[in-house]
């Protein structure tokens, strides 16, 4: 017995019908061309389907989409302002912090949500004092939190510096 749920994507709702063991990342694929989001793995273990999803970052591949009927869904394709790219874009194609760029959405979502759990401030596995009131984005911080997201051609050492050029105040 099929389903009908309502997304929010990228600004804009949409209505589908899907089976119930649909994934979210095959629901905005297959359903409603949204292509932004990339299967990797198929198993939760790259990122490539990273998107922020209610405002967190969130890997879909694993997600069924019925269970978010109602969600907002914010893929890296969302989140510019209309040919205007999202000031974290920017700061990737800046550092050169893509290759081939198949893991670059993804990527580009969990930035996003890094600097925005970084703010909020939401200690990480690195962070050395967990009573701060702040969260100090250095490249152990950065690389720890972005650690997710796989990328195969060996950009990290770039995605470092654009999530760092954002993260402190080069770029806004």
């Amino acid at each position: 017995m099929n389903a009908d749920i309502t997304l929010t994507v990228d600004g804009r709702e949409r209505s589908l019908t899907v089976d119930p063991r649909t994934t979210l990342l095959d629901a905005l694929r297959e359903h409603l061309g949204v292509t932004s989001p990339k299967k990797g793995c198929d198993h939760g273990q790259c990122g490539s389907c990273t998107v922020l999803l209610d405002g967190r970052r969130t890997l879909i591949c694993l997600a069924l989409a019925v269970a978010h009927d109602g969600a907002v869904v914010v893929t890296a394709d969302g989140l510019g302002r209309g040919d205007e790219l999202h000031p974290v874009a920017e700061a990737f194609l800046d550092a050169d912090a893509y290759q081939c760029g198949y893991c670059t959405p993804g990527q580009i979502c969990s930035a996003v949500g890094v600097l925005d759990e970084a703010a909020d401030g939401w200690p990480s596995a690195v962070t050395p004092d967990l009573a701060a009131d702040e969260v100090v984005l250095d490249r152990h911080e950065i690389a720890e939190r972005m650690s997710g997201n796989l990328c195969r051609c060996g950009a990290y050492a770039h995605i470092v510096d654009a999530v760092s050029a954002v993260g402190n105040g080069a770029v806004r």
